[in-house]
């Protein structure tokens, strides 16, 4: 576990570490600068995960199923906002399904931690939960980064989750006329970091007007670009950290 700045969790827990480049929104990932980072500082978990090209570090497509950490959790007495596999995709197509369900069998014992798991292959997670217990403290969500990838929300629509979020970020072009019925949060973002692709504030708002038409908690997170700091979070003069609220989400 590692405590994190990211705005929406309180920490994160890598059970697999590295991935595949999947979409747009891949391009500029964080967690592959950050896997190279933590490989030349000689932690074997990353090593062989990404590779350079272009001048860039990118996933070689390996993964590594990290068994000792699935004790962890069990370890933290303070209970917690967790960000499942910030490092990877638990549902990536390359992680066993009988590792899945360990990770669960995990969550499943710590009752009092909050899991978070946000994935790009929503079809392979609906899938694969339909077989598992619905975790009242597990909440499933879908990244989608422009209209090319509404399709993702379908696909998580089909999830049976005590609360559905997406992630919004990068958000790379508009997302109108996204359908946030049934998904209980929204969490919107600009790209931040070398190569940052700008977000204009039009896409925001078009997708908190969507969340107030649905009833979805709104959650702005930033702005971006190359140093997201100076860009700050606010939008039209504040911020947004609202939450869903369990007793609200419907257990199905």
């Amino acid at each position: 576990m590692a405590e994190t700045a990211i705005e929406w969790t309180d920490a994160t827990w890598n059970p697999v570490a590295g991935c595949t480049i999947l979409s747009p929104g891949c391009t500029n990932c964080y967690a592959m600068r950050m896997a190279a980072r933590l490989e030349a500082m000689g932690v074997e978990k990353y090593r062989g995960l990404t590779r350079k090209s272009g001048g860039r570090s990118k996933w070689t497509g390996k993964l590594y199923l990290d068994r000792k950490s699935l004790e962890m959790p069990k370890a933290w007495r303070k209970p917690r906002q967790i960000f499942v596999n910030s490092m990877s995709d638990l549902f990536h197509t390359d992680v066993p399904a009988a590792f899945v369900a360990e990770v669960w069998s995990t969550m499943q014992a710590t009752p009092h931690h909050t899991y978070q798991i946000l994935t790009k292959r929503p079809d392979r997670m609906a899938e694969l939960t339909e077989m598992m217990p619905v975790l009242r403290n597990v909440w499933l969500g879908t990244s989608v980064e422009s209209v090319d990838h509404l399709n993702r929300i379908d696909d998580l629509l089909r999830v049976r989750a005590a609360v559905r979020f997406i992630s919004f970020e990068p958000l790379l072009g508009s997302v109108a006329g996204a359908n946030l019925s049934g998904i209980h949060w929204a969490i919107v973002g600009g790209e931040s970091g070398p190569g940052a692709r700008p977000m204009k504030p039009i896409w925001v708002d078009e997708i908190e007007a969507a969340c107030r038409k649905h009833g979805t908690a709104f959650f702005f997170k930033q702005w971006g670009g190359r140093n997201k700091k100076a860009a700050g979070r606010e939008l039209n003069g504040r911020t947004y950290d609202e939450m869903p609220v369990l007793k609200e989400a419907a257990l199905s």
